[in-house]
């Protein structure tokens, strides 16, 4: 009944701000962009301030105010979109990557909230969240990604409509024409325009091809970086400008790379194809020359391994920085007409992108990692009598603030599960934090196959920042102050201990405050191809099982039937036709990924016996709770995927010498906690603990080894205690 009179009241507090002071809520234009670094912004005063100056989008710098601390809460299109629309961190708007999300269009975002409250609302350009836009009067989206070249534009009726052009001026003018459209005087509204520049593949418009030929860009001084004095995660990666970019799609070379030519892939410019003869004309005859020069001279051999980097490098930078130019140029028309109609004195102009990006910087394109460039992401606001002009702001601010400084500036109540802050206080505070600010900011990227950049997560305050890398579980720590490069983890020198240790303190106050409960949230292990491998695998042979009546899944323990318990398998479980979806190293949220993606969704088994949650416990000592949620969403999932299949759920193993070891401890609060979770119907526990222990605690390392993983001899004891349980529930 409470939580129906906070709805009502909440739904009262947003039609109030539809009526009071209506004339006086201001407009709101969001000009957003993809892969936009802060280099490329001349007001930032980044390596490219001069070459490549952005008049238009610095107008909003010298009018308003620049945010130089402005952060991604996760650095990639998707999720970053999902971050911006909700006010939330990827965990708990459900957007964690590209792979596997769809956007759950039902919850609260701010456009729908304001619609809600009286606001007009359209979306044009790039969306990128698979699922339709809602809180929407007006939207015309390009599909998935989208094409710079005679681009197509999903429609609120479901067509879709070619139209022959650019993408970054179609959007332009379609934005552009729905703001004339409008009837003066009429509501107040919100319009998005988002564009698909600067993202990869990086062809410019037309007008641009020559920007800036004949010229040497400057580079980064991290270009050829070694990735020493850090984590040996950092080489493992796939964005490289000497070893990853590719011939065609990338570098718009014609055909096909020659053998050894140093060139990633086969992916053609799909670009090219999209083309009509006249504009195939144009780029021919603007690339051409340059592209027969370099081939020749590639095939005569003159170039070594860093001449052929900076090759790339040039050609790259160019054609980034020249559709970085397209998108000024938007800015500029979008802020004319403004200033020309008289919008603009009442008009919140924001100009971001959905994360920042490498321009050599590490020898990197793209984005994903917390290093600055990729979790920078530009943000300039002009919002005239409230934001000073000439403001350089400092204060810690990220993307899941937007949501509720639109609404707060609207005069909508802002829901208190909206994890962003308004960013009011700051901008009638001349940017400077106000009293009570954030201290750091929390960062979280849950790895994709792309580019094979691992899971990693973090925080960063005003000088510090640390990452935790997933795999190898390990920490790095960068003074951003004496290295702003991020050139050296200070993270083991004795000299930053005390450092180290409040980071990690905050690190975890953050996750705290960000109810981020690891166990729970469904991840891929996507840059370990040893798992990705057994994946594959596993999902190719749940797609081929007849007959499978029985199904184990787990970690390495339950893999260990393959090997140690290989005997006791077949001549036991045979019969039954099992398959093995025991996975080393796997946590709770590993299998919950593994089945909803490909490993259970083609059987039917009359019996699941599930053993999984020791790694939680050895890999992170998580608390006991989050861990008997994670098994109790994987229960969840089993029984509404498999809802006439019975469950036997193994209480976690005891592993450590005795019965002080502090894992042993933890992994017996969890049994505790898991014993409510079996009703004796659907899930049954079968709780083996006592008989691999002495009567004095000790675990006998003739049935594990290494206190952890069983032998042949432990196996046996699984099986004893398992097939009278099998027999009970009818196999």
């Amino acid at each position: 009944m409470m939580t129906r009179v906070r709805c009502l009241l909440s739904a009262a507090g947003i039609a109030l701000a539809a009526v009071a002071g209506a004339e006086e809520r201001p407009n709101i234009v969001f000009i957003f962009s993809d892969d936009h670094a802060q280099a490329a912004i001349s007001a930032y005063q980044g390596l490219f301030r001069d070459v490549a100056p952005t008049p238009n989008i610095d107008r909003l710098a010298a009018h308003g105010a620049i945010f130089e601390r402005s952060y991604c809460a996760n650095s990639i299109c998707g999720p970053s979109r999902a971050c911006v629309l909700t006010g939330k961190h990827s965990h708990m708007n459900g957007f964690i990557d590209n792979e596997q999300c769809v956007f759950d269009g039902s919850q609260p975002t701010f456009p729908k909230t304001l619609q809600q409250a009286g606001y007009e609302t359209a979306l044009v350009g790039k969306w990128h969240l698979i699922s339709k836009p809602t809180g929407f009067d007006y939207w015309e989206v390009l599909p998935d990604q989208g094409f710079y070249y005679n681009p197509d534009f999903q429609q609120m009726d479901g067509s879709v409509k070619r139209v022959r052009g650019y993408c970054t001026d179609l959007i332009t003018d379609k934005a552009m024409a729905w703001l004339k459209e409008r009837k003066p005087g009429g509501k107040p509204f919100v319009l998005m325009c988002q564009h698909k520049a600067p993202h990869r593949n990086w062809v410019p418009a037309p007008r641009h091809y020559g920007l800036f030929k004949g010229k040497t860009l400057p580079e980064p001084d991290s270009l050829f970086d070694d990735y020493r004095d850090r984590s040996k995660t950092l080489r493992k990666q796939a964005m490289t400008i000497a070893k990853d970019i590719t011939w065609s799609h990338d570098m718009l070379l014609p055909g096909k790379p020659p053998e050894g030519s140093g060139f990633a892939g086969q992916m053609i410019n799909g670009e090219y194809l999209r083309m009509d003869a006249a504009q195939k004309a144009e780029f021919d005859a603007a690339y051409g020359e340059e592209n027969r020069r370099f081939m020749e001279n590639l095939k005569a051999g003159k170039f070594d391994a860093a001449a052929l980097t900076r090759w790339k490098y040039q050609r790259y930078i160019k054609n980034y920085l020249a559709c970085v130019r397209g998108v000024d140029e938007s800015v500029g028309k979008l802020l004319d007409y403004l200033d020309a109609s008289g919008l603009a004195k009442n008009t919140i102009v924001v100009y971001a992108s959905d994360q920042g990006f490498y321009l050599g910087e590490h020898g990197w394109y793209d984005k994903r990692w917390m290093f600055e460039q990729s979790l920078s992401m530009p943000l300039l606001v002009r919002w005239p009598g409230v934001i000073k002009p000439g403001v350089r702001s400092k204060a810690l601010v990220q993307n899941i603030d937007y949501a509720p400084t639109f609404l707060e500036a609207a005069g909508v109540p802002v829901p208190a599960d909206i994890q962003g802050k308004s960013l009011l206080p700051v901008f009638k505070n001349a940017g400077e934090a106000p009293a009570g600010w954030r201290e750091a900011i929390y960062y979280a990227y849950y790895g994709e196959r792309t580019h094979q950049v691992p899971m990693h997560d973090g925080v960063r305050d005003g000088r510090y920042k640390l990452m935790f890398m997933d795999p190898g579980r390990e920490w790095q720590l960068f003074d951003l102050e004496k290295d702003p490069g991020e050139m050296r983890s200070v993270h083991a020198d004795p000299a930053y201990r005390p450092e180290l240790e409040r980071m990690r303190a905050l690190y975890l106050k953050l996750r705290g405050d960000y109810q981020v409960r690891s166990s729970l949230i469904p991840v891929r292990r996507a840059s370990e191809p040893a798992w990705e491998e057994r994946f594959a695998q596993k999902a190719r042979q749940s797609r081929q099982a007849k007959n499978c009546d029985l199904v184990f899944i787990g970690d390495s323990i339950t893999q260990g039937w393959e090997k140690p318990g290989k005997e006791l398998w077949e001549k036991n479980f045979a019969k039954w036709n099992p398959l093995n979806l025991g996975f080393s190293g796997d946590r709770t949220e590993h299998v919950l990924w593994r089945l909803k993606n490909g490993n259970a969704n083609a059987l039917k088994p009359k019996v699941a016996v599930l053993l999984i949650g020791t790694n939680n416990t050895g890999h992170f000592m998580r608390p006991a709770d989050e861990t008997a949620s994670g098994i109790k969403a994987i229960l969840d999932d089993l029984r509404k995927r498999w809802p006439a299949t019975k469950i036997v759920m193994l209480s976690i193993l005891p592993r450590g010498p005795n019965a002080e070891d502090p894992m042993r401890k933890l992994n017996d609060g969890i049994n505790s906690r898991i014993a409510g979770f079996a009703d004796g119907k659907t899930i049954h526990l079968l709780d083996l603990s006592g008989k691999f222990l002495q009567p004095d605690g000790t675990l006998p390392a003739e049935l594990m080894p290494d206190r952890l993983h069983l032998s042949p001899a432990g196996y046996q004891i699984w099986v004893d205690a398992l097939l009278p349980k099998l027999a009970e529930l009818g196999l």
